[in-house]
């Protein structure tokens, strides 16, 4: 079985909670027993999660070589130029390695994206933007290192898109399981 969560900010992508951790679980989604996330998303990230009770999906889905693109769209401080969004794509170098060249762009006009529940901090005289990044990689944390090593901190992340799949009009806190050719669509 394959399914598609919408999750929503503030939910650990487990079903155990964090001892002394604020952040709600899985388990809150009652979901069919002995499915697990194949990746995860940070409490503070929001969007498609892929979860299954099938062996070997985890790693034939997240294996840099097998190049299962993801799209995340990050709205983030001000506005990047040219330059800087060609550094995101060429690869960024970060503490502990440097990213794999990606896809990158703008997105204008903004996505229509439902209302986070608690809404970002918005300052008044910062504009904000929204970028889509296409990565076949994914780091603990990688698209807000990334943007901030450009000097664009993410305020909302949302992953939209596994393979060919998109996450579509899934309301957040909800979840399927996906057709055949959804399936086909995330394998490709």
């Amino acid at each position: 079985m394959l399914l598609v969560l919408h999750k929503p900010y503030g939910i650990l992508s487990q079903f155990t909670p964090e001892l002394g951790s604020r952040w709600r679980t899985l388990a809150d989604f009652k979901l069919p027993p002995q499915v697990y996330a194949l990746g995860r998303l940070d409490a503070d990230s929001e969007g498609l999660l892929l979860l299954s009770d099938e062996p070997g999906l985890n790693s034939r889905l997240l294996d840099p070589e097998a190049g299962h693109r993801r799209e995340y769209w990050a709205q983030v401080e001000r506005i990047p130029s040219a330059a800087a969004l060609a550094q995101l794509a060429r690869g960024i170098p970060l503490d502990d390695y440097t990213t794999r060249s990606c896809v990158v762009r703008r997105l204008d006009p903004a996505p229509d994206v439902p209302p986070r529940n608690p809404p970002i901090r918005l300052r008044k005289n910062v504009p904000d933007c929204w970028l889509s990044l296409e990565l076949t990689e994914g780091k603990n944390r990688q698209v807000r290192r990334m943007t901030a090593a450009i000097g664009h901190p993410t305020l909302r992340l949302r992953r939209v898109r596994i393979g060919q799949f998109k996450l579509g009009d899934l309301a957040p806190g909800h979840w399927r399981e996906l057709t055949a050719s959804e399936r086909a669509a995330v394998f490709g």
